[in-house]
């Protein structure tokens, strides 16, 4: 997860420095920077018109470019951003969705029930035509949408009960704005009663309404005693213009942020003496002032403050943020992080999204979990001083000027979503580049794997650690001295028809004990033992690789075939060994009873196995060279031999039944007695 995490921070910065190579050649062709102000003299009409309906100004009464000049200035300072945003804003051509209302419960979920938005909804009466033509409401959906207002129609042919009960005998428009200041409070629905059907006209009626809910300053007593004032809004943020109204955008605002940010319009159209102003640090107008407890902050002097709805809500929404967005924000980075893990599992393409789609599964549900007890901790009474301390932090945070180049870098990357697409699929190319090679470097078979094999390998795995996880896990150990196994006998009560088929892993049998069988008095030359060394070793990659194919069904008697490649190569060496025969004495099993010249080499024998020169299995004698391998109970047999009994799932001994993967206490070999001389 940390990978993940760092290869995301350095995402981020790298598209934070990438913004400003973009910032540094828009200055060196332009000659301009996003931040420097545009004298709106040398605008033409269309683009000072473009500006005005992007900050919710009426001027349908304003055929002069100079009132339209003046009405820009009235309303705030213009950038160069702003002035891009504007006219980029207004070459595209998107069609903006509109609701169909089916009936009243839909009406009544979507509208009346939101509280924190503004609906313009079109009653269509029923047998009766629209009051807004096609083409009039298209372009009404258009120039409201620019403001976060929702619209949406409503025929009372789907409901006309309803209609009859609300009054809506003919078609008009019906508008519907919260109608207290405190969050989550009741809607009102206001009906249009103009009589002039026009796109501007309609317009103004709905900024008047929006308009009527912020809180109009005329005077300076009046305004005096409301700075001063100290109330349940701990952040405040005031307009000094000489307006008949505020801006569209400021008024949608206060109904986005009702009960978190307080929204005061000042009108100084009036006012004899400016100069007052001063004495609350207010030296110009028009001025976006925000008052918090820790002070005041002018709007529009960093990077990316423009006088517009979508940059003022992302300042806004850093300031005073809702659990709500922080939510929608880490689910976000929770995600961005998540799909890196594409990028960084190497191997076949299966795997990466089957990685993938663990990954996001396990954070998104993490995620969640760990949201469950910050909203019930948020909820206490007491916890008041340390949500205002969080809040605090994020004031004195926010306002800095790295913050304002965040927000900035976040307009500009939302509004181009292919550049942050592609940018993101770079950076993942380029960790998946960097990660393959280190791989290769370490010699990692992983990275050169096809699907296929990945998919036979996790069928493997699942079917392994399914039925039988505590067996998967248990390595051999020797020095073990517990002689009992009840998880195994507990795992087998749970899952009674895997008595007679266990699927038992076979990764313990590369932990078993294996030597050469070596006779006192004979020599072979080097040359030959790593011959049948490494014999020995491909034989047995290639019984571990066939052990698939050996079913349970079969008999002891298939390892008796001689000449057959791959069973029994030792036999060939032709140098046989024996101990004495039988006399009481020894301390062997299935010792040969022909009596020989050679001695076996015990001293090369681990010291918890028993002492024998001949295999149960293929009930041949061990020649000198041979590989041999041992159980934990202590019996010795052929490594070939032994291998491919495990591999075809009988993971027992073959002569005490002991389990093969279960240790054992280990057999010790007494001393001899005074009296035996050797032989």
């Amino acid at each position: 997860m940390w990978v993940k995490l760092c290869c995301l921070l350095l995402y981020f910065l790298a598209l934070f420095v990438l913004a400003r190579v973009f910032e540094a050649v828009a200055w060196y062709e332009s000659g301009f920077l996003a931040t420097q102000l545009v004298d709106p003299v040398a605008l033409s009409f269309r683009k000072l018109r473009t500006i005005l309906e992007c900050r919710g100004l009426g001027h349908s009464g304003l055929p002069e470019k100079k009132d339209v000049r003046e009405l820009v200035e009235k309303s705030g300072d213009l950038m160069e951003g702003e002035l891009y945003s504007a006219l980029k804003e207004e070459e595209a051509s998107e069609s903006v969705s509109s609701t169909n209302f089916s009936g009243e419960m839909h009406f009544y979920e979507l509208v009346e029930d939101t509280k924190d938005g503004i609906w313009l909804v079109q009653v269509i009466a029923n047998d009766r035509s629209p009051l807004v033509g096609k083409v009039h409401w298209e372009k009404m959906v258009k120039k409201v949408s620019r403001f976060g207002i929702r619209t949406g129609t409503f025929n009372c042919s789907s409901d006309p009960r309803y209609c009859r009960r609300r009054g809506w005998l003919k078609s008009t428009l019906i508008m519907s704005v919260p109608q207290t200041s405190t969050s989550k409070g009741k809607v009102m629905l206001k009906e249009y009663n103009g009589r002039r059907i026009e796109v501007e006209h309609i317009f103004k009626w709905i900024t008047a309404h929006a308009a009527s809910r912020i809180k109009t300053i005329y005077n300076w007593e009046h305004l005096k005693e409301e700075w001063n004032k100290s109330d349940q809004y701990r952040v405040k943020i005031y307009l000094f213009a000489d307006l008949d109204q505020p801006p569209a955008f400021f008024s949608a605002l206060s109904v986005k942020f009702t009960g978190r940010v307080e929204f005061i319009f000042v009108n100084v159209e009036n006012w004899d003496n400016k100069s007052s102003m001063a004495e609350i640090g207010v030296y110009k107008t028009p001025s976006y002032i925000l008052r918090t407890p820790e002070g005041i902050y002018r709007y529009g002097n960093n990077t990316g403050e423009f006088i517009s709805l979508r940059a003022m809500d992302s300042f806004l929404r850093s300031l005073q943020p809702e659990v709500n967005d922080l939510f929608v924000l880490s689910l976000v980075l929770v995600n961005l992080m998540a799909w890196m893990d594409l990028f960084i599992t190497q191997g076949a393409t299966i795997k990466r999204f089957v990685v993938l789609i663990s990954t996001l599964g396990t954070y998104n549900s993490l995620l969640i979990i760990s949201w469950l007890p910050v909203l019930g901790f948020l909820q206490l009474p007491y916890l008041d001083s340390f949500y205002e301390y969080s809040l605090k932090l994020f004031r004195y945070s926010n306002t800095t000027t790295l913050a304002s180049w965040v927000r900035a870098d976040w307009m500009f990357y939302s509004s181009h979503p292919a550049l942050f697409l592609s940018t993101y699929l770079g950076h993942g190319l380029l960790i998946d580049y960097f990660e393959k090679k280190r791989r290769r470097n370490n010699n990692t078979d992983e990275v050169n794997a096809n699907n296929l094999e990945w998919l036979s390998s996790l069928w493997d795995w699942y079917t392994s650690y399914l039925f039988h996880p505590i067996a998967s896990f248990q390595h051999f150990p020797f020095d073990s001295d517990w002689d009992e196994d009840p998880d195994l006998f507990l795992e087998r009560l749970a899952f009674p028809d895997l008595w007679l088929h266990p699927l038992i892993p076979t990764d313990y049998i590369k932990n078993l004990p294996m030597w050469r069988f070596k006779c006192l008095g004979v020599h072979s030359d080097e040359e030959t033992f790593q011959d049948s060394e490494s014999d020995s070793d491909s034989e047995n990659k290639e019984v571990f690789s066939s052990e698939k194919e050996v079913s349970e069904d079969e008999d002891l008697n298939a390892f008796h075939r001689e000449g057959e490649p791959g069973v029994e190569p030792c036999l060939r060496a032709n140098k046989y060994c024996h101990h004495e025969p039988y006399d009481g004495k020894a301390r062997s099993y299935g010792s040969s009873s022909i009596a020989g010249d050679m001695e076996p080499d015990w001293s090369a024998w681990p010291a918890e196995m028993l002492h024998c020169t001949e295999c149960v299995v293929c009930l041949e004698n061990f020649a000198d060279g041979c590989l041999l391998m041992g159980l934990p109970c202590g019996h010795v047999f052929h490594q070939n031999c032994i291998v491919m009994w495990l591999a075809g799932g009988r993971h027992c001994c073959p002569v005490c039944r002991w389990a093969s993967y279960k240790a054992k206490q280990p057999y010790t070999h007494p001393p001899p007695l005074a009296s035996e001389t050797p032989s």
